[in-house]
């Protein structure tokens, strides 16, 4: 006998996008952006693949979606990793918006530290991101799915809350002095690149054999390094 069918929902106007993308994160989570299936994530939610298509034209339209969803998730461990030196100051801060580091050094009375420590921190809650929530950090940052579907959509990384996070962090360091403002151009991503490569080190390179203990070490040279190459140099 062949297995039951699984039962058709009904959905309000709006929500089966909702239903779907929740379901494809899911599936994201535990597979990377390769797991997203639109007909998968449409029988985990008893409805038919048909009915899906409405929302999500073609699997890559339903990755898009969820980069976006792994992308909030991201911000989120960063801004958690942030309020952990500062919870009273983080805690008014909006869920939307580029201001959780602003919030921290408002009365600071160590800004440049502080600044410093806000960087340090943000890059903190990436990596512990991308460590406990692999599949989610490969969609966030998902290439085109294998077999050439082409990305309708490409994901606008500056609209995204972590990289204004970081913005917003570099531009507290240059009000500080501590960075040129000609050097502030495109200082987002260089300092981006260098965390993302240690990400990819921790989770499919040599550092994802070495021991726990060896590995923040690793990640303390990383953040020392990115703080000695944003201070002013010493001029004659």
């Amino acid at each position: 006998m062949s297995g039951k069918k699984t039962p058709q929902r009904s959905y309000h106007h709006g929500d089966l996008a909702n239903a779907l993308v929740k379901a494809a994160t899911e599936l994201a989570r535990q597979g990377g952006p390769e797991a997203i299936v639109l007909r998968e994530a449409a029988r985990q939610i008893g409805v038919s693949a048909t009915s899906s298509y409405r929302y999500f034209p073609s699997r890559a339209d339903l990755i898009h979606a969820v980069s976006e969803v792994a992308l909030a998730e991201l911000a989120a461990s960063m801004l958690q990793e942030l309020s952990v030196d500062a919870p009273e100051a983080v805690a008014g801060v909006p869920q939307e918006g580029p201001e959780p580091v602003a919030a921290v050094l408002r009365e600071s009375a160590e800004p440049v530290a502080d600044a410093y420590r806000s960087l340090r921190a943000l890059g903190a809650g990436y990596l512990r991101f991308a460590v406990a929530e692999p599949g989610l950090f490969r969609t966030a940052f998902r290439a085109a799915p294998t077999g050439g579907e082409p990305l309708d959509r490409p994901l606008d990384l500056s609209s995204s809350r972590a990289f204004q996070m970081l913005g917003e962090a570099l531009d507290v360091l240059v009000s500080c002095g501590q960075v040129p403002v000609a050097r502030r151009p495109m200082l987002e991503l260089a300092v981006w690149s260098a965390v993302h490569g240690m990400a990819e080190l921790l989770l499919n390179g040599p550092l994802s054999r070495m021991p726990p203990q060896l590995r923040q070490p690793a990640i303390d040279q990383l953040f020392d390094l990115l703080q000695f190459g944003l201070q002013p140099t010493a001029t004659a």
